[in-house]
């Protein structure tokens, strides 16, 4: 909602919105765009009445603005709506969907079509370091856009990637997410299967070969070619981090990629990004080589710190296949003398527990590992912690954020790296870790 609005705002709107907690640093691109930010809901807010309210699907029946806008009759749409009504017609659309990697991997793309000379619009939901901005509008036929499988609004309940008419589709991978509005597999594997009916027979649906779900929900129709990864694009890996590794296609090789970012998960991403820009024109070898250049996305293994050789990273994993193959690359980068996972759960599908079991394994690459379990949680963590520490891998469980800062500095050591994993704000665990950090060494 916040690149949208910036979207708009660009497009010569005024715009204003309404939110209960905005952190950086979608709160800092939104200040720098000139776009006012009111605390709350309340109905002073909506007067004079707006031209139109674009509701935000975490809104829902009851809350005062929402009601206030449907009893003053203000015209309203859906964030999705709005961007397939006003900023994607007549443009090639190049959607990336799954349920890990959509961010990564949409900015990757956003900016092989930028160093290529294509110059995208772009939506993401995060912050690429290449651009510094989560979204623009671009000055091409082409716009790249994070294509999300949660629901549109509290009144349109299909997924929001129906609304894009992606010509060029990236599956990353599908798993079970989102338990508070899917039931189950199947029911994500539907709403996948109508992203499929969408794109066009002459456009390209990019997939891994390996990801059952995907075939399963390619098998209930498909009319689009493919681009199938681990057979017509492959890769080889030239470290075990995933930070070099070459290219192949239809088994020629065709670059190298060098870069910074770790993690099969994200070459997975790479590959699936060169096949895309393919797709559009761009020769791999000049994929592989502006991939070279790319710095990677805010809150995605960001370094917040290095101090006294302690460095603390956030990112943004939530998902325990995502906590997995980040700490992964973390281990494997041999980097590291002791690798500390922190993690709060604060997804809905993590609050809830649905993960719960498939956490202890999760973490396996982790040293020490430090679970926060928040006020309001639905269920008991302390299960979790007892599994972790029964097959050897030190683990706690702590409720307070100044208590595992402390923590952190009296044990953390020189060599170590820390990764704070969550898809929120952390109540600021980051920033105030690093000042500690910065205090105690100095």
């Amino acid at each position: 909602m916040g690149s949208l609005a910036q979207l708009a705002k660009a497009q010569g709107h005024r715009v204003t919105g309404s939110d209960l907690h905005v952190y950086p640093p979608m709160s800092t691109q939104l200040e720098l765009a000139g776009i006012e930010i009111m605390q709350g809901y309340e109905e002073a807010h909506l007067q004079p009445s707006p031209d139109l309210v674009v509701i935000g699907n975490a809104m829902s029946r009851g809350n005062p603005a929402v009601e206030y806008v449907l009893n003053r009759q203000i015209p309203y749409t859906s964030g999705p709506a709005y961007l397939a009504e006003h900023l994607l017609q007549d443009r090639w659309v190049l959607a990336v969907a799954g349920t890990h990697g959509k961010t990564t991997t949409t900015s990757m793309l956003a900016w092989v079509l930028e160093d290529c000379g294509f110059n995208p619009g772009f939506l993401i939901g995060g912050v690429p370091k290449n651009f510094g901005v989560s979204a623009r509008l671009g000055e091409s036929d082409f716009f790249v856009v994070e294509a999300d499988e949660y629901d549109s609004a509290f009144f349109d309940k299909r997924s929001k990637f129906v609304h894009y008419h992606g010509r060029t589709v990236i599956l990353n991978n599908l798993e079970f997410d989102h338990a508070d509005i899917f039931s189950d597999i199947e029911a994500i594997k539907t709403q996948f299967h109508h992203l499929v009916r969408t794109v066009p027979g002459e456009g390209k649906i990019i997939y891994p070969q390996n990801e059952q779900h995907i075939k399963d929900t390619l098998d209930k129709g498909c009319w689009t070619a493919t681009s199938v990864l681990g057979q017509e694009w492959q890769y080889e890996l030239i470290d075990e981090a995933g930070s070099r590794f070459s290219v192949q296609h239809d088994g020629h090789q065709v670059g190298e990629v060098n870069w910074s970012q770790t993690g099969m998960h994200n070459v997975m991403n790479a590959l699936a990004c060169i096949a895309a820009a393919h797709h559009i024109g761009i020769l791999p070898e000049q994929a592989v080589d502006a991939l070279n250049r790319f710095e990677g996305v805010k809150r995605r293994m960001e370094l917040i710190c290095d101090v006294n050789g302690i460095k603390a990273f956030d990112d943004f994993a939530h998902h325990p296949t995502a906590i997995d193959s980040t700490l992964a690359g973390v281990r494997n980068s041999g980097q590291y003398q002791k690798v500390w996972a922190v993690i709060e759960p604060r997804s809905n599908t993590m609050r809830m527990g649905v993960h719960k079991a498939a956490l202890p394994k999760a973490v396996k690459d982790a040293d020490e590992i430090i679970w926060y379990q928040p006020d309001g949680l639905d269920w008991d963590m302390q299960p979790v912690v007892d599994e972790c520490n029964k097959h050897g891998h030190k683990s706690m469980l702590m409720a307070n954020v100044d208590d595992i800062i402390a923590l952190l500095i009296e044990q953390a050591q020189s060599g170590d790296a820390i990764v704070f994993m969550s898809n929120g704000g952390f109540a600021g665990i980051h920033a105030k870790l690093a000042e500690r950090l910065v205090q105690h060494y100095a």
